[in-house]
């Protein structure tokens, strides 16, 4: 790398305010009954907390453009291996050779 981008403590602050603030939130919101909607929320919450982490504090923002595109492969990869995980999941007893939920114990 040619040259560093030197980020203003403000920027850095300024995020760390971001994040205590949607922790907060997040703190709050597990206390508000949403339904199935508290969990949506609180995952919401995590993204947008998770990238300011990965843009600012892992400096993706700043660097080049491969960068970026290696943070969004792997995000990719991660949905795929999710997806793969799950359809294993849900479709465990289609074939009768195991049951999605775990079996009661019986005597």
């Amino acid at each position: 790398m040619s040259g560093h981008h030197v980020v203003p403590v403000k920027i850095y602050l300024a995020i760390f305010g971001a994040l205590m603030a949607f922790t907060a939130i997040t703190v709050a919101v597990a206390f508000v009954d949403l339904g199935p909607l508290n969990n949506v929320v609180m995952l919401a919450i995590a993204v947008v907390k998770a990238t300011l982490v990965v843009l600012f504090f892992m400096h993706v923002k700043y660097s080049t453009r491969l960068i970026p595109l290696v943070a969004a492969v792997g995000f990719m990869w991660l949905l795929i291996l999710f997806g793969l995980t799950m359809s294993d999941y849900l479709s465990r007893g289609w074939l009768g050779a195991g049951a999605p939920w775990p079996a009661p114990w019986s005597n």
